[in-house]
Order: structure tokens, then sequence, then C-alpha cells
């Protein structure tokens, strides 16, 4: 309070000296004609009004009026005026300086609203990208208190949402916490409104009719046409995060019932082929003595689909922990060429029509690497590049050194992969429509792969030609 006084005392001190300065500069220094000292009183005026306002203008305009008659107009030192001319002068000078002033303090008004109005479109704007930053219903309600705290540069910040009955806090304590009632109170208001007691603004938030919070604001002041930009542009978020919430769950459920068709047709067709030549063979076998003689054939056809559905079987089990990160990878250092002859033994019964050649780089590192299950990657390749070449076409294994990571591939000269396809064949249960009913699969394998290749911080990526062959190539860090 002191301190206002004190500025107050200072200005009505500065008009005095500002006025005292032109009447002596003129009277006793510079003898100019009364027109100069009239414009440079009404510049003074001018600028008393620009940085003071309307007020101190007024009663400048009053005294410059009075030092101008006494001082400058004849007769001079006093308010006596002798020609009606100056008299007219006097007034004009008098309605001027009053008129120039008010023109002033409503420019000056005009651009004090219009920086307001600046500021506050700054903090819509700046609110808006804070609360488009994430599209996560639970995350977006955590965020708002905060978000409207730092846009709005409020002291604290209360967001009470009607469903859940949930309130969030940001900024200092309230003086007097309000309780649940009073703030379901609040959100049913119909329109923004200030508590000047506690020196909040209240902004209730609303879809459509339908009330769904409210807003407690502690330090701001705006205009109540911002606070209600301010409770529209957080209810629109809010609406936007759980359309967006509602989607994702939707297409969330259609994409597993997809899947989940996918894997059954896959699998039944998949499971279909084996039990039938099983339930063939056990038939055959028990029709008597005329099939004793292909019974060893029967019974290799029996062990060699039975094995096929255990790899099924072990496939959906893999791609299942893979998907739901059950998953603990054991890494630890290993050798690359180690782990291709590994591959290579698991392999070897797939790989009997055609050769492999494997090349190494002398300086290759050891890799960060689960033994296991790169192992089964590795496998996948070879199994696909036999599945997929005709027999007798080699397959080569190759290795080298990109950076921090070693580039493992796979390469063969088979059939190759429709460019249209590339980008898709690495998806869960995705299998080319030209070879889906002449080689048998899954759609697993190389989803399997990538999984892996992931789990292990890196990559899978395949190179082909139709007609020419594939190359697949995964990456893992090396040590």
């Amino acid at each position: 309070m002191n301190s206002e006084r004190i500025l107050t005392l200072s200005r009505w001190t500065g008009v005095v000296a500002g006025l005292a300065a032109i009447t002596a500069l003129y009277d006793r220094y510079l003898h100019v004609n009364a027109t100069t000292v009239a414009l440079t009183y009404l510049l003074f005026i001018l600028f008393l009004s620009a940085r003071w306002g309307l007020h101190y203008a007024i009663a400048g305009s009053v005294a410059a009026t009075a030092c101008y008659n006494f001082f400058f107009l004849p007769p001079v030192h006093t308010f006596t005026v002798s020609d009606p001319q100056n008299l007219a002068a006097l007034v004009v000078f008098l309605i001027t300086s009053v008129v120039s002033s008010r023109m002033s303090e409503r420019i000056r008004e005009e651009s004090r609203q219009a920086m307001t109005r600046q500021s506050e479109l700054e903090s819509l704007y700046s609110l808006s990208r804070a609360l488009m930053q994430t599209d996560e219903l639970s995350t977006l309600t955590n965020t708002v208190p905060s978000a409207v705290t730092m846009a709005c540069r409020a002291r604290s910040v209360v967001f009470y949402l009607l469903l859940g009955d949930r309130s969030y806090r940001y900024g200092a304590d309230w003086p007097t916490p309000l309780g649940a009632a009073e703030l379901r109170a609040l959100a049913n208001a119909s329109a923004a409104s200030w508590n000047r007691e506690a020196q909040q603004a209240i902004v209730p938030l609303r879809t459509g009719v339908r009330p769904r919070g409210v807003l407690l604001l502690s330090g701001v002041h705006y205009s109540l046409q911002t606070l209600e930009a301010i409770g529209g542009l957080v209810s629109v978020s809010l609406d936007r995060a759980q359309a967006v919430d509602e989607v994702t769950r939707a297409e969330a459920a259609k994409e597993s019932e997809r899947l989940r068709t996918m894997m059954m047709d896959s699998i039944t067709h998949e499971f279909r082929s084996p039990l039938t030549a099983i339930k063939v063979s056990v038939s055959t076998l028990r029709a008597g003595e005329q099939a004793r003689e292909a019974s060893a054939e029967l019974l290799a056809i029996i062990e060699e689909e039975t094995d096929r559905l255990d790899h099924l079987v072990a496939q959906s089990v893999e791609m299942a922990k893979l998907d739901t990160l059950d998953v603990a990878m054991a890494l630890s250092p290993q050798s690359v060429g180690d782990l291709f002859e590994r591959a290579l033994q698991a392999a070897a019964p797939v790989l009997v029509d055609h050769s492999v050649t494997v090349r190494l780089n002398a300086s290759l590192p050891l890799v960060e690497a689960d033994p296991e299950w790169l192992t089964k990657l590795i496998v996948n390749l070879l199994e696909n590049a036999a599945k997929y070449s005709r027999a007798g076409e080699p397959i080569f294994m190759t290795a080298e050194r990109r950076a921090d990571m070693v580039a493992c591939s796979v390469a063969d000269r088979g059939l190759g992969i429709d460019p249209l396809e590339q980008g898709l064949i690495f998806d869960k249960f995705y299998r080319s429509r030209e070879r889906a009913g002449h080689v048998p699969g899954t759609g697993m394998g190389l989803a399997i792969c990538r999984a892996i290749a992931e789990a292990h911080g890196g990559t899978i990526e395949v190179t082909s030609q139709v007609g020419q062959g594939s190359v697949f190539t995964f990456t893992v860090r090396g040590v």
C-alpha cells in the first residue's frame, strides 16, 4: 500500500515538475511565440496520458491552460485576457488538451486490451499443444492440472471429474480444500464465474449439455470468455482421448478376432493334413495281413506327420510366449560360428537336398545373444530357404560387422518374394497367396523370427527378387 502511495506522489510531482520546466524554459530562456508554447504543453499532456493515465492528463491540461494564460498570453502575469482571439485560443487549447488526452488514453487502453488478448491467446495455444501430446485418457487426466497451470501461469489448479468422483491437484495447496459435494455442485454450474473471496476462477467442463467436471484456477486474471475457452479445450481434449480410447479398444478387439480367425483357419488346415494321413495309415494297418508289407512305410508316415503336428504346436506356443513377452532372454557372449553350427545340426533333416556354404569374417566379434532362441531364428530361416528352393539349389550363410552390430544372412536361390509382399511376410499368419496352396506352413515362422530379433535389440529384413531367390538378414548386438 505504501509503495502505491509513493508511486502516485512521485507521478504528481512529475506532472508539476514537467509543467514548471516547460514554463521556465520558454518564459526565461527561449522567447518563442505562443503557438510553440501551446504545442509543447500539448505534447507533454499527450505524454502524461500515454504513460500514466487520463486523470493525470486532465489535471495537467487544466494546469497547462492556467500557465499558458498567466505567462504567455497578454497581458502576461495576470489571468486576464485582453484580446478575444487569445481567449478563443485559450479555450481551444483546453479543449484540444482534454480531447487529445482522452484519445491517447483510449489508444492506451485498447493497446492494453490487445496485449491482454494476445497473452490469453498464447496461453490457449500453449494449453492446446500440451493437451494434444497424448491420446491416452488416463495419461491426459493426470496431465490436465499441470498443463493448465503451466499454460495459464496459475498458482494452483484443481481438476475434478464427475466420472469416478476423482480430483487432481497441481501447485500450492488450497487454503480451504473443497469436498466432493462442493466440487459436484460447481461442476453443475451453467457458466464460468469468479469466486472473489477465494480469488478462484471456476470453469465447469461439459460434453454437450452434460456436465463432466470442473476446473478451479487460482492466481489467474483472464476474462470469462477466455475461461470458457479453457474449459472448452479441456473438454474437447477429454472427448478426443475417450473417442481414441474407444476406437483403439474396438480396433484391438477387431484385430484380435481377425488374428484368432486366421490362426484357427491356418492351424485347422495344417492339422487336418497330418491327421488325415495318420488316420489313413492307421486304418490301413488295421486292414490285416495284406497291409503288413506296407506297415514300415505307413509307420514312417505316422512318425513324420506326428513330428509335423509337434512342430506346429511348438510354433504356436513360441508365438504366444513372444507375443505376451513371457520370455526372459538369457543373453551371453556367443560365437556366430557356433550358433550357425548348432542351427545346421538342428535343421539337418530338411537340408539333405541342399548344399550349405558358410562364410564368416575372421575378425567377427562375439554377439550378445540367447543361444537357444537365436538358434531357433536361424533354423527357421534355413527351413524356409530349403522349403522354397528346388532340390539341389545351394544355401549361403554369411555374417559381417556393421558398426556395433553383427548382420547375419541366410540366402537362397529359390522362388523369391513379390515386392508387394515383402513388407507383409513378417506379419503373423501371413502367407503368400501363390504359395499357400503348394507349400505347407502356418505363417508363424517369420513372425517368430522378427520377435526373436527384436527381443535381442536387433532387426530383420529381406531382399528378394522373384525367380532369383531371397536374402534374409537379421542383426544382433556385438560384444
